[in-house]
């Protein structure tokens, strides 16, 4: 791991000393999986259920905050098995799907989801007509039930294609009082009101947090850290995690720690594990 700047270590260290107040948030895609041109491949990093069980042991508890539909996340997971792991240590792993929208945990196993937003499923209908005249119509479109996203990973100019149709679904988005959510080479259509800096919020709320760790790779993980932030400037021990890749730097300038991806996030959770124990 990269200390992003002098402070950043002092940050460290504090979050090492109020470890057993911790809680461990991580983003999925990029940070605890691969990015892959198929989002159904996108399984987690094989040692991830070890190091996430480990963790337990030193932290209060583990949240896995995504945009991906929950039972989507449980099932590239293994999310259930984790859980029981992280049950052995008295702990609970949280899964927020969806930016928070979807919740579950390993205590309660259920999912817990609102209904569609209104007029997603008449944007759903429009957008292959609008990707045909944008000549993007094999862009892959992923309906989550909550969401659509359209992904340009597979086109032959994914980036040009990506910011050619940014500003057009914005537009078709607003028609229907929808949010938009970009990502490396996707763009999610949802409901407003939703974001995983909420959900920072809420598990400080309810799990009486004393210190917060966030591991994120892409823009949809900018709310998260802003809400840690927040929370550091109000003097809680906190650390910022940017997983790093070659197609999106955007939260590095606001990361105390830069790692090189699901490699890379693993070996600092590892880290952290190592040095609460006290070596």
């Amino acid at each position: 791991m990269e200390f992003r700047s002098p402070e950043a270590e002092d940050r460290y260290a504090a979050l090492v000393g109020a470890a057993s107040k911790a809680v461990v948030g991580l983003d999925f895609d990029g940070t605890l999986s691969p990015i892959v041109d198929d989002p159904a491949a996108a399984h987690i990093h094989p040692d991830a259920g070890e190091v996430l069980a480990g963790l337990a042991e030193v932290v209060a508890a583990i949240a896995v905050i995504t945009g991906r539909p929950a039972r989507q996340a449980l099932a590239l997971g293994g999310l259930d098995e984790v859980g029981n792991s992280i049950g052995g240590a008295g702990k609970e792993l949280h899964l927020f799907g969806q930016y928070g929208f979807e919740r579950w945990s390993s205590t309660r196993r259920r999912i817990v989801s609102p209904r569609p937003p209104h007029g997603l499923s008449t944007f759903l209908g429009r957008l292959p007509g609008v990707l045909r005249r944008y000549d993007a119509e094999d862009a892959f479109i992923e309906d989550k039930g909550l969401a659509v996203a359209v992904h340009t990973r597979r086109l032959e100019n994914p980036a040009a294609t990506f910011d050619v149709l940014l500003p057009v679904l914005t537009d078709l988005a607003a028609e229907y009082d929808l949010a938009i959510e970009p990502g490396r080479q996707v763009i999610e259509v949802r409901s407003p009101g939703m974001d995983k800096g909420q959900v920072v919020r809420t598990l400080v709320a309810e799990t009486a947090a004393g210190a917060f760790l966030f591991a994120g790779d892409d823009l949809g993980d900018l709310e998260a850290f802003e809400a840690v932030a927040a929370l550091r400037d109000e003097g809680m021990p906190t650390l910022l995690v940017c997983s790093l890749s070659s197609e999106e730097s955007a939260l590095l300038e606001l990361a105390d720690v830069s790692v090189k991806g699901p490699e890379g996030v693993l070996d600092l959770l590892r880290q952290l594990t190592r040095d609460a124990r006290g070596g």
